[in-house]
């Protein structure tokens, strides 16, 4: 599967693993870079789901998402993210990752706007049961200067290359390959959400994260999933 990641924004908070290992499935731990863990939410335009060398989809595949994750390591020292939450707005991605492959995709109401060096992102969850208010996010983020050599930190947080799920029964890694995100420092400007609480992870973004990163974006390829 191919498919593009483009204008993402990446928030980042550091908390305690012990915290974050029951919402991990099973066979993984919390990956951990100087004795902590990070709770990610990261806003960002998917451009053009596709299949081997098809071209990607320009409508039903392109969309804003908004996702919570966490980052996890396996028997086999393979890093991932595990997905506590997905927000897209395009209904038909969104429940065909749920049916074949049980991801907690959300169908939201979302936009990503930009003007100058300002993004804004916001993400409203519409599908039925969302609770009242229902889960959101409004983000919004200056980008200041590129990282010409991004920290080990910067790299942990942003070069993962497999997904960690669980699929009928069994912990799964989905590898995917991309180039190194090309990074920028950037300002928080707002972050006003209810996300990452409604991931099972409440109280976690009332303090300023620890980490705003953006990036312009990058091609993404997957392989089929495999036992982890």
């Amino acid at each position: 599967m191919t498919q593009s990641w483009l204008d993402a924004t990446f928030l980042h908070w550091a908390v305690d693993p012990a915290a974050v290992a029951p919402l991990l499935p099973s066979g993984v731990v919390p990956d951990v870079f100087d004795g902590v863990t990070y709770v990610g939410l990261i806003a960002f335009r998917m451009h053009r789901i596709g299949w081997w060398s098809l071209p990607g989809l320009p409508y039903l595949g392109t969309f804003p998402e908004t996702n919570v994750r966490l980052y996890s390591v396996d028997a086999a020292g393979r890093r991932g993210v595990v997905f506590r939450s997905l927000e897209a707005s395009r209904l038909l991605p969104v429940a065909t990752a749920r049916l074949f492959f049980r991801l907690p995709y959300r169908w939201a109401q979302m936009s990503v706007d930009r003007s100058g060096d300002v993004y804004r992102y916001t993400s409203r969850r519409r599908e039925p049961g969302s609770g009242s208010p229902p889960p959101r996010s409004h983000l919004a983020i200056r980008v200041t200067t590129p990282l010409e050599t991004p920290s080990p930190l910067d790299h942990f947080l942003t070069a993962r290359w497999r997904l960690h799920f669980s699929l009928l029964g069994r912990t799964v890694h989905m590898p995917n390959a991309h180039p190194h995100w090309p990074l920028y420092q950037a300002d928080l400007l707002s972050c006003d959400e209810t996300l990452v609480a409604a991931a099972g992870l409440p109280g976690i973004t009332a303090r300023p994260p620890d980490s705003v990163l953006f990036s312009p974006g990058v091609p993404v390829h997957f392989a089929r999933p495999a036992t982890a």
